[in-house]
């Protein structure tokens, strides 16, 4: 997957449901890797503010609503278009306004969905920011409750259960992608109750909510309006948390599993996904390019090119390296090696296969040292033509020496042979597939 932007401006206008304000949209393509922002043309400099869960508002000062600001500046109510984005795979957008809130248009994010396939949307060639959930999450509060599980989908179930004849019992589950947002969630409204519309105007809220933006619940039933879907409530509450996940800057692979849950509880668990994935990120091997003009590597150099470690890390020199085409790599094989403890205890001998793995290790500090390769990793495809000519003990030092055969942007291949004092111990023709990490 690549990520997206649209490919020409295109504008909105409408009234802010919260603070009655009229305000007008323009989003305008934005490069690679920027993510989504909104700029404040209406503030003096036009400041910037990322849509991005560092950038969010505490719930008590935007209660009922999910609001990014920086300093002084904010911008209110963005989750229905964040939801939009994430249906249509918008990963970096500027977003021109020119009051404090997004326009509420119908309640629902189904003008913003319309707006934006208008302008189009464009491939970037850049890899996707996509986050798998590795463990198990959750958050809860006050009887509601939001987990995320590992999945190799992106899956969102949901119970809404309130003190309510019209809200209880609503539970929908839907695999979401495009069609499915756009067919089962996009037109789906904010919606209140009407015991809640006082205490919502005394807080100075809903200015600019109306029965034809705001499906409002009474006693009886809905008041002015009609039900778009049996089950609407449910599934704005979905639509809420596509646009608040959004917020994390990754599309997401998990099951996501909520009852009753809101804005808060949202932010909490994308908070926690986030910590997640810094953690990891943190904790993980970052590749990065050694130059090598000289043509030697040290195990340092080497470590910032594999993510092999020990003890499985068999490379410990690199003495000769030219791009594209060789590379030398030297093992020393000492007693102290942990394989020696169970590899034929009382005569040592270094396991074929290791031999093997020491060779690919040098084709790998050979491929993956490309700058266009920084950070992949490199799997066997094959092995072809593997020869064992004599044993390695310890004492021996291995000249491992890797020829590039055909070197192409995912696929490679290496003629690769072993000596221990000028005599091949093994050779072996070697493919590899160059992934992402």
């Amino acid at each position: 997957m690549e990520q997206r932007t649209i490919k020409k401006s295109i504008g909105l206008s409408g009234i802010g449901l919260h603070t009655g304000v009229k305000v007008n949209l323009k989003f305008k393509p934005a490069p690679a890797n920027t993510g989504i922002n909104f700029i404040r043309v209406d503030v003096k400099d036009s400041p910037m503010i990322k849509a991005h869960i560092l950038q969010i508002l505490e719930q008590d000062k935007s209660p009922r609503r999910t609001s990014v600001g920086n300093g002084s500046v904010e911008v209110h109510t963005i989750e229905h278009l964040m939801a939009a984005l994430w249906a249509v795979g918008i990963d970096n957008l500027l977003i021109e306004i020119d009051g404090p809130e997004l326009p509420g248009l119908d309640g629902s994010a189904k003008d913003f969905l319309v707006a934006l396939k208008k302008a189009g949307i464009e491939s970037q060639g850049v890899n996707k920011k996509v986050y798998q959930v590795r463990s198990p999450m959750w958050v809860e509060q006050d009887g509601a409750m939001l987990m995320v599980l590992p999945d190799n989908n992106f899956r969102v179930s949901y119970t809404l259960n309130y003190e309510h004849p019209l809200l209880k019992a609503q539970y929908i589950s839907f695999v979401l992608d495009e069609d499915t947002f756009e067919k089962e969630i996009a037109l789906s409204r904010t919606f209140c109750l009407e015991r809640e519309v006082n205490g919502l105007k005394k807080q100075g809220l809903g200015k600019g909510a109306n029965y034809d933006n705001t499906v409002v619940v009474g006693k009886e039933g809905v008041i002015d309006n009609d039900l778009r879907f049996d089950d609407e409530f449910a599934r704005h509450k979905i639509l809420d948390l596509l646009g608040d996940l959004y917020l994390l800057g990754y599309a997401i692979k998990g099951h996501i599993i909520a009852v009753r849950s809101g804005h808060p509880l949202n932010i909490n668990l994308v908070s926690k996904i986030n910590a997640q994935r810094e953690k990891l990120q943190a904790g993980g091997i970052k590749a990065v390019h050694v130059e090598t003009g000289s043509g030697v590597l040290d195990t340092s150099d080497i470590q910032k090119i594999l993510p092999h470690r020990y003890p499985f890390l068999l490379v410990d020199r690199i003495i000769e390296l030219e791009p594209n085409k060789r590379a030398v790599g030297i093992k020393n094989v000492t007693i102290n090696e942990q394989f020696f403890t169970g590899h034929f205890p009382g005569t040592p001998v270094m396991p074929g296969v290791l031999i093997v793995e020491a060779m690919a290790q040098v084709a790998g500090v050979l491929m993956l040292n490309k700058k266009e390769n920084v950070g992949k990793i490199a799997y066997f495809m094959s092995l072809d033509n593997v020869k064992f000519r004599k044993t390695v003990v310890p004492g021996d030092q291995l000249r491992l020496e890797v020829e590039v055969v055909k070197l192409r942007a995912k696929t490679s291949q290496v003629h690769t042979k072993a000596l221990v004092d000028g005599a091949i111990v093994s050779e072996a023709d070697l493919m590899f597939a160059l992934v992402e990490a």
